[in-house]
């Protein structure tokens, strides 16, 4: 087996001596270190990329960052020029996994160049920030985050300990590659929730049986967020997006939305996608006492003990509608809009709490208003979402969608 380098980020600075007993640990397990010093000041032991690197990579000078004593300017620099800087390295295959220890500031300085590594790159960081807010450092990336538990400030029972299981842990991701071949099949992204599991089920087992495999993505804002950015580098044939209750959210102020680009990247890219409105019934909260005093008297439903959902409404579609619209108008073809009739979720049907054929007529009709019929494609069926025929039909104009694509490009 070819010895494997592991890249470890910084603040030799301030840090010096906890990051000499990991690069130490790292080499007796037989495995290459690559250093690169994030700190602001000289650090402690001589680093394979220094600071003045990663500023130039910024384009600013690391001496003119010193003598201004702004650390926020400096953390925003080096956070900077590491997110150009690391992918570079790893692209001269300096390295082949990333690990990194620190507070508040290391983490932002080393997550934003792991966060531009490819997905599979093992990359773990160490952080007191780790059992809190991770979505900032991580984002749509596959990074590892362990709490360090007490502050990454000197050598003690339990730093150590935490420093070592965090080595184990990226030793072992290289240590142990996948022995045997995978078969690649091209590949579909689809957006599920709880309440449109039995659509997206139904439509994996459809797309399957013709070749594809089927990446389903949990419709919980992040799920949302990491699906466009794969959209954008190019990971798919096709998207089923099925379950688009990230726009309610972000309309209505619900926790789970994506943000306001969710919707563009298929339609900039040319992707072929098939978009419906499932779970487009409700809101997101937390547990019901932390829902805004604003939505009182609203129609509600306890998911779980740590999710309320809200029933939208006619006016709140109409918005959601126009937004939705929108992102889709920026659609370059190969895009259908499927309505579902008979309900968008598995709690908007007869006889459930969220059944109302008002509210969702006028999401429909606010759609079928405000998008332009010469980029896409409308289709009505008389079925609910989660209606094994109504996911059938929408996996099949996908695919259809598919082999114009391949048509037109092969003209």
């Amino acid at each position: 087996m070819t010895k494997k380098t592991i890249a470890l980020i910084g603040t030799f600075d301030s840090k010096g001596k906890e990051f000499l007993f990991v690069k130490e640990l790292i080499e007796s397990l037989g495995f290459n270190t690559f250093t690169i010093h994030s700190g602001v000041f000289e650090p402690q032991f001589v680093p394979d990329v220094s600071n003045a690197e990663i500023a130039l990579a910024a384009g600013e000078d690391i001496k003119q960052i010193v003598e201004q004593k702004d650390r926020a300017h400096a953390t925003e620099v080096l956070a900077k020029g590491m997110e150009i800087l690391l992918p570079q390295l790893y692209k001269k295959d300096l390295f082949h996994g990333v690990l990194s220890f620190g507070g508040t500031g290391g983490t932002s300085i080393a997550t934003p160049g792991m966060r531009a590594l490819p997905i599979g790159v093992p990359k773990v960081m160490v952080s007191t920030v780790a059992s809190g807010n991770t979505q900032p450092y991580v984002g749509t990336s596959d990074i590892v985050m362990i709490p360090s538990i007490v502050d990454v400030a000197g050598l003690n029972t339990i730093s150590t300990k935490i420093f070592t299981n965090a080595v184990f842990a990226i030793c072992g991701m290289l240590q142990f590659e996948q022995p045997k071949h995978v078969e690649h099949k091209p590949l579909i992204a689809a957006t599920m929730f709880g309440l449109t599991t039995p659509c997206i089920n139904d439509a994996k087992d459809y797309l399957e049986a013709k070749g594809y495999e089927v990446l389903i993505f949990h419709a919980t804002g992040i799920g949302g967020q990491t699906m466009e950015h794969l959209i954008e580098n190019d990971f798919f044939e096709g998207v089923l997006d099925i379950t688009t209750t990230e726009w309610a959210d972000e309309t209505v102020g619900g926790i789970l939305a994506a943000g306001p680009h969710r919707l563009e990247a298929a339609g900039k890219y040319g992707v072929p996608q098939v978009v419906s409105v499932g779970a487009m019934d409700m809101v997101n909260f937390g547990p019901r006492n932390t829902v805004p005093k604003q939505f009182d008297g609203r129609n509600f439903y306890q998911h779980n003990p740590t999710v309320t959902l809200m029933r939208t409404t006619v006016e709140e579609n109409q918005t959601i509608g126009n937004n939705m619209a929108e992102r889709l108008n920026q659609s370059k073809g190969y895009t259908a809009l499927m309505f579902p009739l008979k309900g968008f979720s598995g709690l908007d049907m007869e006889g459930q709490q969220f059944y109302g054929p008002e509210e969702d007529e006028a999401l429909i009709r606010t759609l079928k208003d405000k998008v332009d019929e010469n980029k896409i494609e409308i289709a009505e069926a008389d079925l609910h979402v989660n209606d094994k025929e109504f996911a059938e039909l929408a996996a099949e104009k996908l695919l259809q969608l598919i082999a114009k694509k391949k048509g037109d490009l092969s003209k």
